[in-house]
């Protein structure tokens, strides 16, 4: 018998939100990545928010937030996150890439687009393992990376 941990994509309900918002990065990349709570409230008032909790079976590990606007060739990844005590087992990359999967499964979805804040700890590196690459724009203190579609 197999003992691989199991990653789903969650909704966030009234039962579980206590549990998402208690997740939280190390304390050297807190200024790197949003609190989810704070991620959670700007979801409930953006109509384009799609949000989840990433599971490793049924223990909660993470979060993923995307903005779909319908109007527009592309969707971003608005914040993706992994608590502290869960980084490092490949939980985000499996949940990155179902992400990568859901979007491209999106009508006229050619690129996915998301930023990181440059500063030492970010994600680029994790982000360009998952095919993302550097666009060279910012938007305010974040740079923007995106993944063409094939």
């Amino acid at each position: 018998m197999s003992s691989k941990v199991k990653i789903t994509l969650q909704e966030i309900t009234e039962d579980t939100l206590s549990d998402i918002i208690s997740l939280e990065v190390a304390e050297d990349q807190r200024h790197l990545v949003t609190d989810n709570a704070k991620s959670i409230a700007q979801a409930h008032f953006s109509r384009y928010s799609w949000m989840r909790a990433i599971y490793a079976d049924k223990t909660p590990v993470g979060y993923v937030l995307l903005y779909l606007d319908p109007d527009k060739p592309h969707y971003e990844i608005w914040r993706v996150m992994v608590d502290k005590d869960f980084q490092g087992r490949g939980y985000g990359k499996e949940a990155m890439e179902m992400v990568i999967e859901f979007l491209n499964n999106l009508p006229d979805c050619v690129e996915i687009y998301l930023c990181y804040v440059p500063e030492k700890g970010n994600a680029s590196v994790f982000f360009k393992s998952l095919g993302f690459v550097d666009t060279g724009e910012f938007h305010g203190n974040e740079k923007e990376m995106k993944l063409e579609l094939l």
